[in-house]
């Protein structure tokens, strides 16, 4: 990180993460009410579009290591944006089940990549101080995300905004915006240029030795395992929240980012005191606790139920996500913590993204209710209530970490 930094670059770094972390939940929450529509109920598109995040997860360390090696940063970031733009504006044209899933997968091999390229630029622009405060900024620009939908809806009058195919111009907007001011960020130049490209390296495949001690292959197995219900709710909840009648469904998922700020900042206390394992139990048992909520919401009919179940998301994504990342940080010897981070994040993003989908499609295509056209949903509320609680369990008698926290490596 630079030891300095002007006013102007805080506003630019911090400009960049809001509107690069607009994009995605501008039409990815709402997706599948939508594609239900485009689909029939057996169709195999819901399934395929609930993996693209894990497909793009799998070429962002190939992009990556391009902008390591080739070009500035910035310039990729910019590529990918307006790429993506196009790509967002043409599905809202696609009529066509497989062309969607098509261009939808392409958007996300040139998305994905951009959430580690605005990591790199801010590190190289910023202190140390001030990163995680211009990081913050991804978090707000992901709430805010909402305004399409109320501006879509109050504004230009469509009906169901978050259920049409506007969903795609609004994401198409906003990564408009976002690469045209990729193109005036501070340059980052390749950091690794002129040495070896090694897709082995990339992918964090080196790590794999790690799996020999029993606390890390005990951990990265539960870890996947903690995806299934975990990524679930990414994919499928804006469905569900569709078939209770809710209109703004991006505002509605976006409420649990707006704690997330909060839960963000207990992190470190939590692991001071209660050690990474315990950390990782308590993220499971918000699972639990927010499966069971959903499952009240469904049976009753109460909207609380829902509300808290999105309202723990950060508390989930801390303890299960952040906590995972930084428990590798410790754990991995100096010498292969970059790559046991892109394994770990080869499992949570990309195999977790497709276990998870791959369970709970067949999951849904037995709770149709053809008579009503909607989905019997106490039943995966059930399964993923047991197994969360399953893994809580498993977690806190089968694993058992080297290190308690980052202070004591």
């Amino acid at each position: 990180m630079s030891e300095k930094m002007s006013v102007n670059t805080r506003i630019k770094l911090s400009a960049m993460m809001f509107l690069q972390f607009m994009i995605l939940p501008v039409w990815f929450i709402p997706m599948f009410p939508y594609i239900r529509k485009m689909a029939p109920e057996g169709s195999h598109l819901p399934l395929l579009c609930g993996m693209i995040m894990g497909f793009g997860a799998l070429a962002s360390p190939i992009v990556g290591m391009f902008a390591d090696r080739f070009m500035n940063s910035e310039k990729v970031l910019a590529i990918c944006n307006f790429v993506s733009a196009g790509l967002l504006a043409y599905a809202y044209t696609v009529k066509s089940p497989l062309a969607l899933f098509v261009t939808l997968l392409l958007v996300m091999v040139f998305y994905m990549p951009t959430w580690s390229l605005t990591a790199t630029i801010a590190m190289a622009n910023s202190t140390t101080e001030a990163f995680p405060q211009i990081r913050v900024f991804g978090s707000l620009g992901w709430v805010a995300a909402a305004i399409f939908s109320v501006i879509g809806t109050k504004v230009f009058n469509i009906a169901q905004f978050d259920s049409t195919s506007y969903i795609f111009v609004g994401g198409a907007i906003a990564a408009v915006i976002a690469g045209v001011l990729a193109c005036f960020l501070p340059p980052t130049k390749p950091p690794a240029k002129g040495q070896r490209m090694s897709l082995v390296d990339a992918l964090g495949l080196r790590a794999l030795v790690l799996l020999k001690r029993p606390d890390f292959l005990v951990f990265s197995l539960l870890i996947l395992l903690a995806m299934v219900p975990f990524q679930w709710y990414n994919v499928y909840n804006s469905m569900y929240l569709q078939e209770r009648g809710y209109e703004y469904l991006t505002a509605v998922m976006n409420l649990g980012q707006v704690l997330e700020l909060a839960f963000m900042l207990m992190i470190p206390f939590i692991l001071r005191k209660a050690g990474y394992k315990w950390a990782m139990v308590i993220g499971l048992m918000a699972l639990v606790f927010r499966y069971v909520m959903f499952y009240i919401g469904a049976r009753t009919g109460v909207n609380v139920g829902d509300y808290a179940g999105i309202l723990i998301h950060g508390l989930i994504f801390g303890m299960l996500i952040v906590g995972s990342q930084m428990y590798v940080d410790a754990a991995a010897p100096k010498e292969l913590r970059s790559q046991a981070q892109g394994f770990i994040g080869l499992i949570m993003f990309s195999l977790g993204t497709f276990l998870s989908n791959f369970i709970f499609d067949k999951i849904l295509k037995h709770s149709f209710v053809a008579e009503t056209g909607t989905h019997n949903w106490t039943t995966p509320f059930l399964i993923a209530i047991g197994i969360s609680l399953a893994l809580a369990v498993l977690m806190a008698v089968g694993f058992k970490p080297l290190v308690k926290d980052k202070s004591n490596t």
